[in-house]
């Protein structure tokens, strides 16, 4: 399907590996001129080589620490430079962090920062452009909202949920449309390292809890977000949608 976004300009955060390394794929294969970011230059180079490889046009490299307000401004402003006005925000940056009752308020503010501030503030500083032309996409990668234990992440996700729904609310007259993702399991390397580790917990939480049977790759989330940034999703908006094989609500 022909999804209209050859010549569109996209940043997608996160993008060393996992689910922001599959969107931009997916999203360069569309013909989409694609910047990518992290904080691991050596792994976005690999990511670039990819993709150039595959036949797209190689995306713009830009290390730095979306974390960080004056990186992340630096990381907006540079991606416009190179490419021309964003179209399409993927904000993919985030991780895990699983906590204590008397976690210190660093822990928080960390996991806050990561997981909801850093999207907050790539948003903040490409929406004016977006509102200029009166046209935009932005899709945020969260998590689930059924946590089995504490994790100040899922707090960080619960908010970021309720801020993009707040978000789409406001700028949907202005032809920018903001939706969220919900990823379960996906074949990366956060759930292989920290959740799963062996082929035997994989298939042991498979057979548990997904009833697709087995677990997703990055281009899963891919195609939907390229379908979420084409002109053919316009009445979408402010939407939290799962991509999780079915897996069970509380398993997640």
């Amino acid at each position: 399907m022909d999804l209209n976004l050859a010549g569109r300009t996209a940043l997608v955060s996160g993008a060393s590996a996992g689910i922001g390394a599959g969107v931009a794929r997916i999203l360069a294969q569309q013909g989409v001129r694609v910047a990518i970011t992290a904080r691991r230059r050596d792994l976005l180079d690999h990511v670039a080589d990819q993709i150039a490889g595959n036949g797209a046009l190689a995306p713009i490299v830009l290390a730095g620490d979306v974390s960080d307000a004056v990186d992340a401004n630096r990381i907006a402003a540079k991606a416009a430079a190179a490419l021309g006005p964003i179209d399409i925000l993927v904000n993919c940056a985030g991780g895990s962090r699983p906590t204590t009752l008397d976690a210190p308020d660093a822990d928080w503010d960390e996991a806050f920062t990561l997981n909801f501030t850093a999207a907050r503030r790539l948003t903040q500083a490409v929406l004016p452009s977006m509102q200029a032309r009166q046209w935009g996409r932005i899709v945020n990668i969260s998590g689930s909202m059924e946590p089995r234990s504490l994790n100040a992440a899922s707090a960080a996700k619960a908010a970021l949920h309720l801020w993009a729904k707040g978000l789409s609310c406001d700028v949907a007259a202005q032809g920018i449309t903001v939706n969220t993702i919900s990823p379960g399991r996906i074949d990366s390397e956060q759930v292989r390292d920290k959740l799963h580790p062996t082929e035997e917990s994989r298939r042991a939480f498979i057979d548990r809890n997904i009833p697709i049977g087995y677990f997703g790759e990055p281009e899963d989330i891919g195609h939907l977000v390229a379908f979420l940034a084409s002109p053919l999703a316009r009445y979408i908006t402010g939407a939290v949608i799962p991509v999780d094989g079915g897996m069970h609500f509380f398993a997640h």
